[in-house]
């Protein structure tokens, strides 16, 4: 996957990836206990799987920018913590923090879950966790029931990193993928509709219908 042309600034991927993380802290912070079997836009996937997922991929994305990304450790998916809403905030400042000290755009890192013998530039790193979350952001909103209406620019900014996520992988088709194959848009869809049917997600989902 590349980091469209337009995006070929690493102060400002960074500043619109941490809108979208913050985005998704303020909608995290609404959850409660009760609120975590509940099914979520990712296949199979409870809240407290998405969220155990999105905490552990914001520490992983963090030792990647440090340099520490091919220990796996940083990416072992672990238990809820007791306050899983604390720490996911920390683990939110923590990849922001790590994304900020990054000093140029073509530092490698090292992200063993897309490709274990290769690293990628941080511009397209960082690319890859913003999508992430823009979309992440609206799972848990949907899960939960609530609004989501991220800043026209930053949707505009992530639905051509959008279409450039491979769709002819297998690993859309894994048990435990993040996205699934596209599906067809609507006629007329909003920037974010575009976005979730690119990388498969239908923008009609809600809990209580949630197939």
């Amino acid at each position: 996957m590349s980091t469209p042309k337009a995006l070929n600034g690493l102060n400002g991927l960074n500043g619109l990836n941490a809108e979208a993380v913050r985005g998704s802290v303020a909608v995290v912070r609404r959850l409660t206990p009760a609120d975590l079997s509940r099914p979520t836009p990712c296949a199979d996937w409870t809240l407290a799987d998405l969220l155990a997922h999105m905490t552990v991929q914001h520490r992983g994305f963090a030792a990647a920018a440090r340099g520490d990304g091919q220990d796996l450790a940083h990416w072992a998916q672990r238990p809820l913590a007791k306050d899983p809403v604390a720490d996911y905030a920390d683990a939110a400042d923590d990849v922001l923090a790590a994304f900020a000290s990054v000093d140029r755009p073509d530092r490698p890192f090292a992200l063993p879950e897309f490709k274990a013998a290769q690293t990628f530039p941080a511009l397209h790193a960082i690319g890859f966790h913003f999508i992430d979350y823009v979309v992440h952001g609206w799972d848990v909103a949907r899960t939960l029931d609530l609004p989501y209406a991220p800043d026209p620019a930053l949707l505009e900014a992530a639905l051509p990193i959008a279409h450039a996520v491979p769709s002819g992988d297998d690993y859309r088709l894994a048990p435990g993928s993040a996205f699934a194959p596209p599906l067809q848009a609507g006629d007329g869809g909003s920037l974010l509709d575009r976005i979730l049917t690119t990388l498969g997600r239908s923008p009609s989902w809600s809990p209580a219908c949630p197939s």
